[in-house]
């Protein structure tokens, strides 16, 4: 052994300066962490690619961007575009030690991608941890999630929060099943009662990329019909995502999924699965384990493997729209994804939606209807009960019922259940015309007309003009009428009318899924109908008034809507099924009823909206807050030139332990809301200015909240 390699005979305090030295460097290198989050003092930095631009999770306008971090050596395997990281946000240049930043609150993000080099010129703060290696987010989520925040004015973060669900650890531990082959290309089955409905299905198996608005038919064959769609379409080796509107539809294209094409073929993406089940789901199909997804609008973003079919059941059910921020609609997101991937679209439902009509009109997609004749073989009888007949029916003035009603659930109830659909509560009074119900509208902007408690004269609940000569466009006169909002105490009368027959209930809290073909009375709400065994026998649909008379753009279509999903859960004319309505039969959702022609009901809407500049021949936004901020920002926003303002108008004030509507002001405070519309072609443009004015409010710290929402379902 050589001298150099003998021990010191004085020990370390004998040793010299320059061992000191490496027994204080070989100290520090030992305690240096590898996954705490932490500034990284001293650490050296990856040897390529050492700048990592990260997503911050900031959902402000005025942060809507990526920043650049550095990137330590220890991390470098792990930090991978994609993946969860954790930085330090909001570190100062006066906290700067050896050329790179240090300080600042820990932040959750993304890392987008790795560069050689930073375009910021100051120093860098270092990643701070790598939470997971699993690369959750790919280039072309991100890709949707950057288009869907400027389709609605608002921020990637916020977006990426709806698309990414959060982590479960041991979900990610668990490693996600073996992909299956394709299953073999599945027959048409009821597909052929649709005249381009095999033609449709065969497309699919092709691997083609038909966009079809599918009117389907009445009954419960709906699920099965998706669940072959979805079937072609993995038979092509591609990817299918279906999206409903609530957890029951998705248990029904649950069901038929798995008995046509057995299990492990689908993943199941709902907001109630629970957070371990749901990630674990998502990563299955994010790992490419399963190509096939059913989920409601949770499972709009789920990262599908070679996308080849993207479908939407009933777009115009109010669970699609998304209630925070940015407030995107499973519609609108799928039309993105259908166009960024250049796959099929399907969008279905009972009923015909004016979106869904413009979609054909413009030959984006294709209408997929039935025949005539078999429209009328699978709809059952439509009978209708209006003024007149109440005016004239002593019962009805007495029980509430018309006579004709009691006929029906009499005659019903000897061959099965009976679904009695009832309105929701709530809806707000607004004026019509008193002879023919026509809704009152301004003559300036057709907003709504409401009354006033200090007088006789109306105002308009757009643009706030006030209306004291009005009279009906439609039948000239000149007398108005509130209109009603509806029974509290159907389920009651009926119970009394009826005792010897059980009485169930389904809304709220409590909602049915299926009930027995024994005879019962089912008093629902709309959207909450259950199936019955075999189908009902008839349903009455009570108090057309209280949806038709609803504030809103789409009161017609809404009714004609929820109209049609409860009269397509009752048995064809044939096997004796019957409806009755109470409306006024000469109205335009009613004759679409009676007809089941919601596809002509939808193009004679579109054709009105268009004249009058409405949704979604225009696009409009809202902008809602405090009176002097609301007018503050319409002041600063730079709009497009061919940009209208209409109002803005006091909203109603949410009175005290009251639940605080989506846009509307906080309990006890007054708010005003002013509407922007732009004509077709300039939407783009309007969501970017909006966006602009609120970050910039954003960044100078302005106390006052402004509201601004890109295609409002509740304008009015």
């Amino acid at each position: 052994m050589s001298s150099e390699n003998e021990p010191a005979a004085g020990g370390a305090d004998d040793a010299p300066p320059e061992q000191l030295a490496l027994i204080r460097e070989t100290v520090r290198e030992a305690r240096t962490p590898r996954a705490k989050p932490r500034t990284w003092r001293g650490a050296a930095l990856a040897k390529e690619l050492p700048v990592a631009r990260v997503l911050v999770d900031k959902g402000v306008l005025h942060l809507d961007r990526y920043f650049d971090y550095a990137v330590p050596e220890e991390l470098d395997a792990d930090a991978q575009p994609g993946v969860r990281v954790r930085v330090r946000f909001g570190a100062g240049r006066h906290r700067v030690r050896d050329g790179r930043r240090e300080g600042g609150g820990l932040i959750d993000g993304f890392l987008v991608e790795r560069l050689p080099e930073s375009d910021y010129a100051g120093p860098l703060a270092a990643l701070a941890q790598v939470v997971s290696p699993e690369r959750v987010l790919d280039a072309e989520l991100l890709g949707l999630a950057r288009a869907v925040a400027d389709r609605y004015a608002g921020s990637l973060a916020d977006v990426l929060q709806l698309a990414v669900p959060p982590r479960s650890a041991r979900a990610e531990k668990r490693p996600s099943p073996d992909p299956l082959p394709p299953p073999p290309v599945p027959e048409p089955g009821p597909w052929t009662r649709y005249e381009q409905g095999a033609g449709f299905v065969a497309s699919l198996a092709s691997g083609g990329a038909p966009r079809a608005v599918w009117n389907a038919l009445p009954g419960p064959g709906w699920a099965e019909e998706l669940a072959r769609a979805v079937a072609a379409t993995l038979a092509s080796g591609r990817g299918a995502l279906v999206v409903l509107p609530d957890g029951r539809a998705v248990a029904r294209a649950d069901a038929a999924l798995t008995a046509l094409l057995g299990e492990g073929r689908h993943a199941v993406l709902t907001a109630d699965a629970g957070p371990e089940k749901r990630y674990a789901q998502w990563l299955a199909v994010r790992r490419g384990a399963v190509r096939a997804v059913v989920g409601t609008r949770a499972a709009m973003f789920a990262p599908v493997r070679d996308l080849g079919l993207v479908a939407l059941w009933d777009d115009g059910d109010d669970s699609h729209g998304e209630p925070h921020a940015p407030q995107p609609h499973a519609r609108e997101v799928l039309l993105l994804r259908a166009a960024q991937d250049r796959c099929a679209f399907l969008l279905g439902g009972w009923n015909c939606t004016v979106e869904a009509a413009q979609l054909v009109e413009t030959g984006w997609a294709r209408p997929l209807v039935a025949a005539r004749e078999q429209v009328r073989a699978a709809a059952p009888l439509v009978r209708t009960v209006g003024d007149g007949d109440l005016a004239r029916d002593e019962a009805a003035r007495a029980a509430r019922l018309p006579s004709l009603a009691w006929q029906v659930v009499r005659d019903g109830l000897r061959q099965g259940p009976v679904l009695v659909q009832v309105p929701r509560r709530g809806y707000v009074p607004r004026m019509a015309c008193a002879a023919c119900r026509t809704p009152a509208r301004c003559r300036h902007c057709s907003g709504p007309l409401e009354g006033q408690e200090s007088g006789p004269a109306l105002r308009c609940g757009w643009c706030g003009r006030e209306e004291g000569a009005w009279h009906c466009p439609e039948c000239g006169a000149f007398r108005l009428r509130a209109q009603i909002v509806g029974a509290r105490r159907t389920a009651e009368e009926l119970g009394r009318a009826f005792p010897a027959v059980p009485v169930r209930t389904s809304g709220r809290e409590h909602v049915l899924d299926t009930v027995s073909r024994t005879p019962a009375l089912v008093v629902s709400t709309p959207g909450a109908e259950p199936v019955a065994e075999g189908g009902y026998a008839a349903a009455l649909l009570l108090d057309g008034w209280a949806m038709l008379g609803r504030p809103d753009l789409r009161a017609g279509e809404d009714a004609l809507r929820r109209w049609l999903a409860a009269a397509a859960l009752v048995r064809p004319q044939q096997a004796g099924g019957t409806v009755v309505v109470v409306a006024e039969p000469t109205l335009r959702p009613v004759q679409a009823l009676v007809r089941w022609d919601p596809v002509g009901h939808a193009v004679r809407e579109l054709a009105e909206r268009a004249e009058l500049g409405f949704p979604p021949v225009s696009r409009m936004a809202s902008v809602a807050g405090p009176p002097e901020a609301v007018a503050g920002f319409l002041g600063a926003v730079r709009l497009p030139r061919e940009a209208e303002i209409l109002g803005p108008v006091p909203l109603p004030v949410t009175a005290p332990g009251r639940p605080r509507r989506v846009g509307g002001p906080p309990p006890g405070e007054r708010w005003e809301r002013a509407l922007v519309r732009v004509p077709p072609g300039s939407g783009a443009a309007l969501a970017g200015a909006l966006k602009a004015a609120q970050a910039a409010r954003m960044a100078r710290g302005s106390d006052a909240a402004v509201w601004v929402r890109i295609d409002p379902p509740d304008i009015g």
